[in-house]
């Protein structure tokens, strides 16, 4: 995992580098990685451009291999990595999703300015705690049997709204309308299932969180306006969680699955991690139904957690959630595979578009998207670490024909877990948070010690070469008030 990166890689331009296809005489398209000269340094210190290469190689891959400016090291694929593979030629790998399914980023305005919310931040952030469940183990305020887990997995983030947990414009501000058709129970195994089933409405550990932030700068305000943010100061909320222990499940039981399918299918491949089968066959078909199974239940998990943080603000400010402005301006799925039709050499072409770790920035004018959605392109959330800043940008057309209407998802991470803690030992992480004007609660301390800011990439440098390369748009720079950490 370490090993540093010593195969050939070469400059396209400002933002894009590659690495030939005679690089390895299996690799089937070259690799294209974006970023910037300085991050390309840290890039090759782990081996995550090999990985890049070893994802050239799968069967009916269509265009390079691609990884975005939050590249590093993953299983199989590279966290940030997106190809596209033919429906009927190509293959299908759980290790080009990841294992929390629907790891995604949902992302709320306010009426609010930070005037109005600052003072009042220990108070919000210490009554959603109350009200979200967090933590590896916890269990939700949800109490559901295995079949309504069921429901959960085929309707998505609507089962919620259904319960009465969200408005009813929430899912159309969901991509996919918080909701992947195809979803299929019976390959979602039933050690998944229970393990889901007492994690509905929980935000989980490690990197996800839930945050009170402030509109930091606005790039774009014609755009910004559009999507509801109006002014520099506006209050705002993100959530960041996944599809939990079910998520994790189902990819864990098909990988082995995928296994025996390399045997069947005899398929070569350069790492026992891209285990895959081809798209079209019962293996690949039955693993994207349990995805898709996996993916809604990560919306409706998301779901859940907005509707309490709606009563939670309504507790503090004593209004209700509408007055309050607390609408859905987009939710984004992070680690996910689609079925989707793009242009390659000018024709239209069904595909499956890997993304784990990237975001989907669908351009101006994609029917996929909502009217509001077809002039400004799809809102991307670009989430970055606890003491520095988020962002919102959009899709763009150049997304479309470049990278399959790709973009970054995130900072992406420089230390592992282990690593960051080791180097927090001896600091007071929430207090140094403090003097930045930032309130941060974690259900433990190393919760937020293997979370601090230096353990991630600049995200600045991240969306800049993202909006430098034209795969996405920036609109807006978001900055935390508030924190809550699993």
């Amino acid at each position: 995992m370490d090993k540093a990166w010593s195969g050939p890689v070469q400059r396209i331009d400002p933002y894009r580098w590659r690495i030939p296809r005679s690089y390895k005489p299996e690799m089937r398209s070259e690799g294209i990685v974006y970023a910037s000269a300085e991050m390309m340094q840290a890039i090759k210190s782990d081996n995550s451009l090999e990985q890049v290469a070893n994802v050239a190689c799968l069967p009916g891959i269509v265009g390079p291999s691609m990884a975005m400016p939050d590249i590093h090291y993953g299983y199989g694929f590279p966290i940030g990595g997106v190809a596209a593979t033919d429906v009927e030629e190509g293959v299908i790998s759980p290790g080009g999703v990841g294992y929390d399914i629907n790891c995604g980023v949902r992302l709320l305005r306010t009426n609010m300015s930070r005037g109005e919310v600052e003072p009042r931040i220990k108070e919000i952030i210490s009554q959603v705690f109350r009200d979200v469940p967090s933590g590896v183990g916890e269990k939700g305020r949800v109490r559901v049997d295995v079949r309504e887990v069921e429901r959960v997995l085929v309707q998505g983030a609507q089962w919620a709204i259904q319960q009465g947990m969200g408005w009813a414009g929430d899912a159309e501000h969901t991509e996919s309308n918080g909701r992947i058709e195809g979803a299929d129970p019976t390959y979602v195994s039933d050690r998944a299932k229970e393990r889901g089933r007492p994690q509905l409405g929980t935000l989980g550990s490690g990197n996800h969180f839930l945050e009170v932030q402030h509109v930091a700068e606005i790039y774009d305000p014609e755009i910004a306006t559009a999507l509801g943010i109006t002014e520099v100061g506006q209050a705002m909320v993100m959530i960041h969680t996944g599809s939990r222990g079910l998520g994790y499940q189902v990819c864990d039981d098909h990988l082995a699955v995928m296994q025996r399918a390399v045997q069947k299918y005899q398929i070569q491949l350069p790492d026992r991690q891209l285990a895959c089968a081809p798209v079209s066959s019962p293996e690949g078909q039955q693993y994207l139904a349990a995805m898709a199974g996996a993916a809604n239940f990560a919306w409706a998990n998301r779901q859940c957690i907005t509707h309490w943080t709606r009563e939670a603000f309504e507790r503090i400010f004593g209004t209700g959630a509408h007055k309050l402005g607390l609408e859905i301006i987009y939710d984004v799925a992070h680690n996910v595979a689609k079925l989707e039709e793009h242009l390659v050499d000018g024709q239209r072409r069904r595909l499956c578009i890997h993304r784990k770790g990237a975001t989907r920035a669908f351009g101006p004018g994609h029917p996929a998207l909502l009217p509001l959605h077809q002039k400004t392109g799809q809102p991307v959330i670009v989430p970055g670490d606890m003491g520095t800043a988020s962002y919102l940008l959009v899709g763009t057309e150049r997304a479309m024909k470049d990278t399959w209407g790709s973009t970054c998802h995130g900072a992406g991470r420089l230390l592992s877990r282990h690593a960051a803690i080791r180097s927090a030992r001896g600091r007071n992480i929430a207090q140094e948070l403090a003097a930045q004007g930032i309130y941060a609660r974690a259900a433990s301390r190393e919760g937020l010690a293997e979370e601090m800011p230096e353990a991630y990439k600049d995200v600045h440098q991240v969306v800049r070469v993202c909006d430098g390369a034209g795969i996405s748009k920036l609109v807006a720079m978001l900055k935390p008030m508030g924190v809550m950490k699993g």
